[in-house]
Parts: C-alpha cells; sequence; structure tokens
C-alpha cells in the first residue's frame, strides 16, 4: 500500500509546484492580431456612409498600422491627402480605449480631437465594440449614442464602424488585409 500512494503523492506534489497555466483573454487575442499588421499598410473601400455626406466617397482610403507597443497602437486612416485622422488604441487593464487624434495641416490638435470610448466587456478575439465615453457627450452632444466597431481578421479584413445608436448614422469602411499597399506619409504632427 505504501509503495502505490508514493507516486501519488509525488504526482500530487508536482501538480503543485507546476507554475499556472497562462490564458490569453479575447483583448489580448485582438490585440495580438492588430498588432501582427504592425508596420502595414492597408487600402479600404467605403461600405456605408450617413445619407446627404460624402466627403469619403471617390477618395483612396488607407490604414497604416503605424506605431504598436504592448499599451497603444497607433493607425492613421488617410482619406485622399487628407492626413488628419489617427485612431489609438489603448490597453487599459482588459479593456481597449478607442480614441480619434484629429491635426490640423501645421500639426496643432483640432478643437474636436480625441473622442472615442473604451470597450465594455472583454470583447472577442477580432472584434471589439467603443460606446462613447462621457468626453465625447461633453465634445459632440449628438455622439452620446455613438458606438464604434474594429474587426481584424489577419490575412483577410479589418472593418471600422460607427453607428449612432438610434439614428441612422452608419458608417463603415473594409480594408483589404490580404494585400499590403505602400505606406502614406506621417500623419499631419508627426514626425517621420
Amino acid at each position: 500500500m505504501r509503495l502505490t500512494l508514493m507516486p501519488l503523492l509525488l504526482l500530487g506534489a508536482g501538480l503543485q509546484l507546476a507554475p499556472a497555466a497562462s490564458h490569453a483573454g479575447p483583448a489580448d487575442e485582438y490585440w495580438a492580431n492588430l498588432s501582427s499588421l504592425c508596420g502595414k499598410a492597408f487600402a479600404g473601400e467605403l461600405v456605408l456612409e450617413p445619407e446627404g455626406e460624402d466627403s469619403f466617397a471617390d477618395q483612396a482610403l488607407v490604414m497604416h498600422v503605424r506605431e504598436c507597443s504592448d499599451t497603444q497602437i497607433r493607425i492613421p486612416f488617410v482619406v485622399g491627402g487628407d492626413l488628419s485622422r489617427t485612431w489609438v488604441l489603448t490597453r487599459v487593464g482588459d479593456r481597449i480605449r478607442l480614441e480619434h487624434d484629429h491635426r490640423h495641416e501645421d500639426g496643432s490638435p483640432d478643437e474636436v480631437t480625441m473622442y472615442g470610448g473604451s470597450s465594455t466587456n472583454a470583447g472577442r478575439a477580432n472584434e471589439q465594440y467603443f460606446p462613447a465615453h462621457e468626453p465625447t457627450r461633453r465634445m459632440i452632444e449628438p455622439a452620446f449614442s455613438n458606438v464604434w466597431v474594429m474587426r481584424v481578421f489577419p490575412g483577410d479584413k479589418f472593418t471600422y464602424g460607427l453607428w449612432r445608436l438610434g439614428t441612422p448614422r452608419v458608417f463603415q469602411v473594409d480594408f483589404d488585409l490580404s494585400r499590403e499597399v505602400e505606406a502614406p506619409p506621417a500623419p499631419w504632427g508627426w514626425e517621420d
């Protein structure tokens, strides 16, 4: 009896000494998926635009995953020759915050900049939603019901979308991740 219990005791002791397995959550997997695109640029196609707005129609749309770290990813979104927009994603614990950095051609911040929101749950490995936060509501009152979405499927597609809940305001651009394009110049206000 003593001989048969010894291996079990040793096995049990070994299990207690083994380090706990780390499990990446959906936000971690999403961050890894987006980080895998770092340094690359991709062309986009306008899928949905609010009625009466045509500033994106017939424009070349390019996203450039320009800067990546463990805590922040910066993605300039170029519309034609307009280099004013950068999506800024920041890790905040197990959540992600999205903000829109808007600049003038001289590099100075636009009056309406750094609006966005934070994910309210861990999301999915390929999809995160960002409801508008309080600073956005104060900056752009009608945007209090905005929800942004970013979906990333490496090698296939990246989607940036905006829905203003309770209204017909919907915007969506899909980017083809199967084919890289030439990176655009640095966004306004950035050093090359």
